[in-house]
């Protein structure tokens, strides 16, 4: 009880970004702050950890559209990074998570070297290259952050060769309902191509929207979804 208790002020911060990047991503306003609608800033040890949780997503509006993001937005995320390092035996997922928060933030950080990040090395990837399509699918969603253009990985490289696998997994995760990995997966292939043709993609995230989209995550890797593959077909 106690741990249900203590944990639902994270979860109500997770859904409260999550919504407002979705928000943001609808809107395609640069100037929108995400933390600051969601009652979230730099002291706020809650909204930091609820900003570790959606990782680089909290610029994602910001990434898609190719804008500055909003100082507050920038600070939070910062702060998130220096507050929750991964330990030395944390999950690769959290090591490549952290990875990708730091880039995000050296790339978008206006003036450049703004952020007190530091640096982080390239976590190794290649766990994914021989992991069955089934895992190799759930560690990809658990990683649809890095899904965005621009952002050259080993788990990208590793996405775009086994698209096909994804594209299972895509499928097998619909078929068990969980629409938050399917999400995942779709936001994959939407950014790196390559899917088959009869998987019929676009649809199949209609449909998992329609489905999961209480989950303003799934929203968020659907929309981003989107939005990547309208880049692709102009």
């Amino acid at each position: 009880m106690d741990q249900t208790h203590a944990s639902s002020p994270l979860a109500g911060a997770v859904h409260d970004l999550a919504t407002e990047v979705v928000l943001a991503l609808r809107s395609g306003d640069h100037l929108a702050t995400v933390c600051g609608a969601a009652g979230i800033d730099e002291e706020n040890r809650t909204g930091i950890a609820a900003a570790r949780v959606i990782g680089a997503d909290l610029l994602l509006p910001s990434v898609l559209y190719g804008r500055h993001p909003h100082p507050g937005d920038v600070a939070v995320l910062d702060r998130a990074v220096r507050e929750f390092p991964p330990k030395p035996d944390a999950p690769a997922a959290t090591a490549w998570s952290h990875w990708h928060m730091i880039s995000t933030l050296q790339r978008m950080a206006q003036p450049p070297g703004a952020t007190g990040a530091g640096t982080f090395e390239e976590p190794d990837g290649a766990w994914l290259e021989q992991a069955p399509w089934q895992s190799f699918t759930h560690q990809l969603s658990v990683l649809a952050p890095l899904a965005v253009p621009a952002a050259p990985s080993a788990v990208q490289r590793a996405a775009a060769a086994r698209a096909v696998d994804l594209a299972r997994g895509f499928v097998r995760a619909v078929r068990r309902r969980d629409w938050l990995q399917a999400a995942g997966a779709g936001r994959w292939l939407a950014a790196i191509g390559g899917e088959p043709a009869t998987l019929g993609l676009e649809r199949g995230l209609d449909f998992v929207e329609l489905m999961g989209g209480h989950d303003p995550r799934v929203t968020l890797h659907v929309r981003a979804a989107r939005l990547m593959a309208e880049a692709r077909a102009r």
